[in-house]
């Protein structure tokens, strides 16, 4: 069991910058490769990046890579994704998961096992 919460979204305006977290409490948090995921209203929940258990891998959709950089500190249970050159587009509540599958499937929302309540994130133009 895994339970993750998420904080550090807000209000912000076009090309600023957010860093959202995740902290994971439980077993076995080293175990599981990490995703952050974002939800539009009116619209399907989307990949945003990942990273592999031990840190060594990287996984971002397009509309995210070279704004945006996942990372992790496992000795702090914590996921965290630094948002830069934010744009409105970007606004959604953002999710982060715990990823059950193998690596080929790290970009598939239905390999994601244990989910934190979500973090709202508002880009003003």
């Amino acid at each position: 069991q895994v339970q993750l919460v998420e904080s550090g979204g807000g209000l912000v305006q076009a090309g600023g910058s957010l860093r959202l977290s995740c902290a994971a409490s439980g077993r076995s948090f080293t175990s599981y490769s990490m995703g952050w995921f974002r939800q539009a209203p009116g619209k399907e929940r989307d990949f945003v990046a990942a990273i592999i258990w031990s840190g060594t891998g990287t996984y971002y959709a397009d509309s995210v890579k070279g704004r945006f950089t996942i990372s992790r500190d496992n000795a702090k249970n914590t996921v965290y994704l630094q948002m830069n050159s934010l744009k409105p587009e970007d606004t959604a509540v953002y999710y982060c998961a715990a990823h059950i599958g193998v690596t080929t499937t790290i970009r598939n929302r239905a390999q994601y096992y244990y989910w934190g309540q979500g973090t709202q994130v508002t880009v003003s133009s």
